[in-house]
């Protein structure tokens, strides 16, 4: 399945605030659709597709990059569900929408692609980067590229600068100091759910 490019506040409405997604709020607060006003009981397996869901449209992956996660995130030590959020946090377009470059993680991921951001004072157009403690990131040294960035920066897509991260307005550069703390995703998830909605496949 490629990646979504319909309708984001319909998706809002059906699983909830996806602060990476959009910054837009829906007018209606029930699930799209005729039967988006009925209660209907759901299945301990609808509970996880939904959680896995989340995951998938806030951070913008498909959903084999996303078994490519978990798998990844197995192997890991610790826990998988925290691995598994590192590994979404940390990618290089997460990290540009949380140093307020962009709106939204889309928003980032075309910045990255469009080549205005660098790391380490190299040109990195690949949004899935995983970004590691010490990397500086900074817009590219052209007008454009700054004129874009500043116009985000007016409108940043959340508010508080994760703990993880620091970003100086003046010159457009950010520096992650470590790995982000479980406390500062800002998308509210149940990532255990989305490990064992994976159990079985991965």
């Amino acid at each position: 399945m490629s990646r979504y490019r319909g309708p984001r506040l319909r998706v809002v409405r059906r699983l909830g605030d996806l602060p990476g997604l959009t910054r837009k709020s829906p007018r209606r607060s029930y699930p799209p659709g005729q039967h988006g006003q009925a209660r209907r009981k759901r299945s301990e397996y609808a509970i996880r597709l939904e959680e896995k869901q989340k995951l998938r449209y806030n951070y913008g992956v498909t959903e084999k990059q996303l078994l490519r996660y978990v798998r990844k995130a197995r192997r890991a030590t610790g826990s998988t569900g925290q691995a598994l959020l590192e590994l979404l946090e940390m990618r290089l377009d997460n990290t540009v929408f949380r140093l307020g470059m962009a709106g939204t993680i889309p928003g980032a991921r075309q910045l990255v692609n469009h080549g205005h951001v660098m790391v380490n004072g190299r040109e990195v157009n690949i949004a899935s980067y995983q970004c590691r403690p010490g990397d500086v990131i900074m817009v590219k040294d052209n007008e454009r590229s700054r004129r874009l960035v500043e116009k985000n920066l007016e409108y940043p897509g959340l508010a508080n600068l994760p703990s993880h991260l620091e970003f100086d307005k003046k010159t457009f550069t950010g520096k992650v100091n470590g790995m982000i703390e479980r406390e500062w995703v800002a998308l509210q998830i149940n990532e255990l759910l989305v490990v064992e909605f994976y159990s079985r496949k991965a």
